[in-house]
């Protein structure tokens, strides 16, 4: 019989039953069973003195019967019944015929907990036991040669900023590794179409879509021109950025901070939100948030709106690994070193090959070197790896 891998199926006041009549029997059985011969529940001649009068069920007999319910109907096998406070109303007799009830109260997504009433009513409507438990759904062990253990992403890949240098780079290397590619473009319209008709003639798929990201109905006719073309959304690559202005704090408006926290947050954001429903749904997918490495050791001067953008971006993706990865959706950063890109074209020559000779592997990052690492992240190699920043920088920055 294998584990219940249906957590999000389930809902609240979601309810099952179980009816049992007890008999001789059963109480013979649980008294051989736990040892507990208390004449109150064998003995009709000592019962009739009591207040009881006639023998009284063992309270846990009708008790157990909820680890009935929880194992084989709500949630089902591979349900592990964690806690239980319980009450004992009225007696059970013999010949009773016992409704046990559990009924799901809240869920606690991440750690797959359901907490449950759980009630038992005799053949009169009486409520003869009533509580409350937790129950918490354990996940089967994968097999050693299972792909995924919850689903396979769809391979369809939706990357923003993908007319940039590294953009572009990721767009190619998704593309060559057998995803469909919708290409997000803000202005470069030409460059984007010439990079998706240069996919398709290499027997790829690919398709330019200019949207904003950092309004939300950019992202919805983004996001309808995927499903439209290629369906769901399975990799997302949030990669959009404006471009660096370095600036000191005297000539640095909220402006120049808000620009870069609408593109690079609240893109991915709103993107993530969207696309992680689809994900959800599949049991699988990723998100990989393109950072930096100026939000590691001494800030670069004069980058603030960039940095405290991709600072931010680092702790969406951490919150996100954590609320997603029961879902099968994985949530990673790649955080580039300085890169060859049109980014840093306002830096001075000497000053790249400056820091390029600083750098133990003694140049700097390209796209390509960035998209690989974009490659892993979405592979099935890594698909155990989520809530992590991998650094393409040539180890100027070690952790």
């Amino acid at each position: 019989m294998s584990a219940f891998l249906d957590f999000d199926t389930l809902k609240v006041g979601d309810c099952r039953q179980l009816v049992k009549t007890i008999t001789e029997q059963d109480i013979r059985r649980f008294v051989e069973l736990t040892g507990d011969d208390n004449p109150l529940h064998v003995d009709r001649a000592f019962a009739r003195e009591t207040a009881f009068k006639d023998i009284v069920v063992h309270g846990m007999l009708g008790a157990s019967f909820i680890s009935t319910v929880i194992g084989t109907k709500l949630p089902g096998p591979g349900a592990l019944w964690v806690s239980q406070a319980m009450e004992f109303l009225l007696p059970v007799r013999l010949g009773d015929e016992l409704t046990v009830t559990c009924t799901v109260l809240k869920k606690h997504e991440r750690e797959r907990l359901l907490e449950l009433e759980t009630r038992i009513v005799n053949q009169h409507g009486q409520a003869v036991l009533q509580g409350q438990g937790k129950v918490k759904m354990l996940l089967q062990r994968p097999a050693a040669a299972a792909a995924r253990p919850r689903g396979e992403p769809s391979r369809v890949a939706l990357v923003t900023g993908g007319a940039g240098g590294i953009g572009e780079a990721i767009c190619r290397r998704l593309a060559q590794d057998g995803h469909a590619v919708v290409i997000n473009y803000q202005g470069s319209r030409e460059r984007a179409n010439a990079i998706a008709a240069d996919i398709v003639a290499a027997g790829g798929r690919a398709l330019a879509v200019q949207a904003d990201v950092s309004d939300a109905a950019g992202v919805e006719h983004l996001l309808a021109q995927a499903r439209r073309h290629y369906g769901t959304v399975g990799v997302l690559v949030n990669n959009a950025s404006p471009r660096i202005q370095a600036k000191a704090l005297a000539d640095t408006d909220w402006t120049d901070l808000q620009h870069h926290l609408d593109v690079q947050v609240k893109g991915a954001f709103l993107l993530s939100k969207l696309c992680a429903a689809d994900m959800a749904a599949d049991g699988a997918g990723r998100i990989v948030n393109i950072t930096s490495q100026v939000t590691e050791g001494t800030p670069a001067l004069h980058w603030t709106a960039y940095a405290v953008a991709k600072a931010a971006l680092a702790m969406l993706s951490r919150n996100l690994a954590a609320e997603l990865g029961p879902r099968g959706v994985t949530v990673n950063c790649v955080a580039p070193g300085m890169t060859e890109t049109g980014l840093i074209g306002d830096i001075a020559e000497k000053q790249q090959l400056m820091i390029a000779r600083q750098t133990p592997l003694r140049r700097l990052a390209v796209p390509e070197d960035v998209a690989a690492a974009v490659a892993y992240l979405v592979s099935d190699d890594a698909r155990h790896v989520t809530g992590h920043t991998l650094d393409v920088n040539g180890g100027m920055v070690m952790s």
